[in-house]
């Protein structure tokens, strides 16, 4: 049975819940495997919408175990106020298990983000704020807190004191803030412990345990390909590897455990924060598609920036996910269109580049070279096989796979969980 990567192919909200969806009941184990509660995600089930942030989308499908695994950085405020939020509304939460070997956001991490982001002034990254960098930084710097901490109250103590005395100088002498109290910080995280502890585990060993026993274990990557620490528009990144490389560093399964690599593309672009976008728009169209597609953050609020398809971005995010299947979402969206431009090339300075520039100034100066399809003119919130489609429809599917490199196995047609056409199985 297979292990399957589920990515943003994009830079971020493309959708990958339709995707978690679709596979529904035969999935046994779902992964959050990157990122934190810096991006969301919106899935809808009948009349009901539910907004996750930190929480791995399978909590919403009954059977199914979900994981917050060791490549994630968690806030356990945000944790246990998104577990009420669903135990409110009668969603059964008691599987999850949440790896001894995250890393934890801290108060002084969040502090740390939002003033720093201030102090670049117009160099800002973008960032939500939540302390999610600050949080990898300090993984990365090895004086990190991990779940597992909070239960070695000496060792938490040492840890936050040592993490302190470097922070509270860049606060107070940089950052004109106030030192921050290591009581402070302990006292919060281990108002948590016991009741974090039941959803505690070793969960690499019972992934791996799972696939022994041939269970289906989705990963599920946060934000996207193009926001990649390594692989995206650096430095207008997140702070974790969202490619499926992340998967197997982020969950502790190997990765000749993973068969299948499923990447989420919308039907056209968006992006939120700062970095280049060469299909941007600054239009009408753009407010349209904004409007129409609903592209405000679910985590932050934040209007999205929107563009037209881009099949190079596609075609890198095949290439580095090693993607098997697309998931093309939001197709409906364009209903209403007379023709669909489609970003098939960049030119920079008079050079027509037909894939990704490895430079990143060539891609900020990157000017999309479009190719025009035929719009439908057709109202396919109701279709649930390809040949429902119109013709055109069809013809700007097949197209974009064509393009972008890898077969696009279903399509989302609409917000419902059910409103997906279905070209090939992601399972078999």
């Amino acid at each position: 049975m297979p292990g399957i990567v589920i990515v943003g192919a994009q830079w971020g909200d493309e959708g990958k819940g339709k995707a978690t969806d679709l596979l529904g009941s035969r999935i046994d184990y779902v992964v959050k495997f990157n990122g934190g509660n810096n991006a969301g995600h919106t899935v809808v089930i009948g009349d009901e919408k539910y907004a996750l942030h930190l929480l791995p989308s399978g909590i919403l499908t009954e059977g199914v175990t979900p994981v917050i695994g060791n490549g994630v950085v968690v806030d356990l405020e945000v944790l246990f106020d998104e577990l009420d939020a669903l135990i409110a509304r009668g969603v059964d939460v008691s599987k999850l298990r949440v790896s001894a070997n995250a890393h934890v956001i801290t108060h002084y991490h969040r502090t740390l983000d939002k003033v720093t982001e201030r102090f670049l002034g117009k160099r800002q990254i973008g960032t939500t704020g939540r302390g999610i960098g600050p949080a990898y930084a300090d993984k990365i710097n090895r004086v990190g807190i991990r779940i597992q901490d909070l239960y070695d109250e000496n060792i938490l103590r040492q840890k936050v004191e040592g993490a302190l005395d470097v922070k509270n100088h860049q606060l107070v002498k940089i950052y004109n803030r106030r030192a921050i109290e290591a009581d402070e910080i302990v006292d919060e995280l281990l108002s948590y412990a016991e009741r974090l502890r039941p959803m505690v585990a070793d969960t690499a060993l019972e992934l791996h345990e799972a696939l022994t026993d041939e269970k289906i274990v989705l990963f599920e990557g946060g934000q996207a390909t193009m926001l990649d620490v390594d692989h995206g528009t650096y430095p207008f990144v997140t702070s974790s590897n969202a490619t499926s490389g992340g998967a197997a560093t982020g969950s502790g399964v190997a990765p000749n455990r993973i068969d299948r690599v499923i990447a989420i593309v919308k039907a056209y672009t968006t992006r939120v924060g700062a970095g280049p976008f060469p299909t941007e728009l600054f239009d009408e169209w753009g407010d349209y598609l904004r409007e129409t597609g609903f592209e405000f953050g679910t985590t932050t609020g934040r209007q999205r920036r929107v563009g037209w398809y881009d099949a190079p971005v596609a075609r890198y995010a095949s290439r580095i996910n090693g993607v098997t299947d697309f998931v093309l979402t939001k197709l409906d969206v364009l209903d209403d269109l007379d023709t669909i431009p489609v970003c098939v090339a960049y030119d920079v300075d008079g050079v027509r580049f037909d894939e990704m520039p490895v430079n990143q100034s060539d891609f900020h100066h990157a000017k999309p070279i479009y190719e025009e399809f035929p719009g439908w003119k057709q109202d396919i919130t109701g279709c649930r096989s390809f040949d429902d489609l119109p013709k055109n429809a069809q013809d700007y599917v097949l197209a974009l796979e064509a393009m972008s490199g890898s077969r696009i196995s279903a399509i989302g047609v609409g917000p419902g969980r059910d409103a997906i056409v279905v070209r090939h199985d992601l399972v078999d």
